[in-house]
């Protein structure tokens, strides 16, 4: 049985200020209704007709559990089978834990391992180079797919190829990792060296048998999460355990396998491919208009040629510029030359430094609705909070903020210590600093709450749980 396998764990950093730790780039909407989580489950279907979605092992932050869950609600009958990592690990431990799962499930397991944030167009020649890649797994080769360098790109991994194989197979001489200029220069005017996709072909059993040759401990401790999962039928969703998965090394299933192992083959593949890890190639892979701009939302320019111009929130107008990028969102601005669009990754750490992380005011999801930030000062907070019908938010404390609650829309049973109040449009109740209390949508329409914090901390890791339907801690 074939076991298309999608990873979703990185953050995405390069796509700052859209994508981020609460919201990695595989669900954000770059074009309007569609995230890169969703198209690969679509393109998944189209190269595999035959395979249904309960055979998609989805390996995922336990944080993206929500986002997940909500873009597979649009796909009707349907079943799927999440695994979810307490901590990130890179693609070797996520791989592992895909292998594991699958072998429990079939001895002879295929795997089909993507990425959940990449685009890929002329599908028919990426099913082609499938078929090809199942024939090399099928005589226990790991299989990658290798690119055809259309530009020096220093963001891509490259791959050289060794000996020829059959189906446009090669194994594999070694991997490059993220070249300067000068040598991806080099790189695109030699025919051996390929771009590295990030997605692989293999059997499960002789990925495990790899992990024992090179990763043993790796694997060790993995398995100890994965014989603990219940696989039964009713069963979709398998938590790793944290104190066990902390313990796995980071690394990349590069490092980890395939730069070692001798059963390491690439397909020398023709179908167009990025991982949109730049705005350079979210700009490359978008629709323009007569002067080169790619525009998104409320945007006007005057004299403006070759840019990507991206507004959520508030009109952008741009005069003069070529080559830039401009991303506009709530509570961030992004400017920068295109050209130069890979330091991105470095403003989320320079944020940190700085003791900004926290200032993004981006849509969170939780269980029970989601919440969102609107006004953050450094003694109060306003936010936005809305529960799903039939949900509640935990019995918890804070101990250095008091809240007011407003409720805008709907109804809310409210517990505040041993009392409970119901509390309908217009009308708020005070909470205390360290008073145990409760939010709940007894309702059946959405019920939305202005919460207003106020205290000397207002972290969200000043949550005191005490009881909670969703096992959080």
């Amino acid at each position: 049985m074939i076991f298309p396998v999608i990873l979703c764990g990185g953050s995405g950093t390069r796509l700052w200020p859209l994508s981020r730790k609460t919201c990695p780039k595989q669900f954000v909407e770059f074009e309007k209704g569609k995230t890169l989580f969703k198209e690969t489950i679509e393109r998944l279907h189209d190269v595999l007709a035959d395979i249904s979605l309960s055979d998609i092992l989805i390996i995922a932050n336990e944080s993206q559990k929500e986002y997940i869950n909500k873009e597979l609600l649009c796909l009707e009958n349907q079943s799927y089978k999440i695994i979810l990592e307490p901590c990130q690990k890179n693609t070797a431990g996520a791989i592992c834990a895909a292998a594991l799962s699958a072998l429990r499930l079939d001895s002879e397991a295929m795997l089909l391992i993507c990425p959940s944030d990449h685009k890929i167009s002329n599908i028919s020649e990426f099913s082609k180079s499938i078929q090809k890649a199942f024939t090399l797994a099928n005589l226990g080769y790991i299989v990658t797919f290798g690119i055809t360098p259309t530009s020096p790109e220093t963001g891509y991994g490259y791959i050289k190829c060794g000996e020829q194989l059959i189906n446009s197979g090669f194994k594999i001489d070694h991997f490059v990792e993220k070249p300067d200029s000068e040598t991806a220069n080099r790189y695109i005017l030699n025919p051996n060296y390929l771009w590295n996709s990030g997605i692989f072909v293999g059997k499960a059993k002789n990925i495990i048998k790899e992990f024992e040759k090179f990763e043993p401990n790796i694997l060790n401790l993995v398995n100890d999460c994965v014989n603990a999962f219940d696989f039964s039928p009713s069963n979709y969703t398998y938590q790793l355990e944290r104190e066990i998965y902390s313990q796995v090394k980071d690394i990349s299933i590069d490092y980890a396998i395939m730069s070692q192992t001798k059963m390491a083959a690439v397909v020398k593949s023709d179908f167009s491919w990025s991982d949109l890890g730049s705005w350079k190639s979210i700009y490359d892979n978008s629709t323009k208009d007569n002067a080169g701009n790619a525009v998104h939302g409320v945007v006007v320019s005057e004299g403006t040629n070759n840019c990507y111009l991206y507004s959520k929130d508030r009109l952008v107008a741009a005069v003069g510029l070529t080559d830039i990028a401009v991303i506009e969102t709530k509570d961030a601005v992004l400017v920068s030359s295109l050209s130069k669009s890979q330091d991105v990754k470095k403003i989320p750490k320079l944020l940190e430094e700085n003791s900004l992380e926290g200032l993004g005011s981006a849509v969170v999801l939780r269980p029970w609705g989601s919440y969102e930030s609107l006004v953050k000062s450094n003694r109060f907070q306003v936010k936005r909070i809305i529960v799903k019908p039939g949900e509640q938010l935990s019995l918890q404390k804070h101990f250095h903020r008091a809240e007011h609650w407003i409720v805008v829309e709907g109804s809310a049973e409210i517990q505040i210590g041993c009392e409970s109040h119901f509390v309908t449009e217009n009308q708020s109740v005070y909470i205390p600093a360290g008073e145990v209390h409760r939010l709940t949508n007894p309702g059946r329409i959405p019920l939305v709450v202005i919460e207003v914090q106020s205290g000397a901390y207002l972290g969200e890791d000043d949550i005191v749980r005490l009881e909670d339907k969703y096992l959080r801690h």
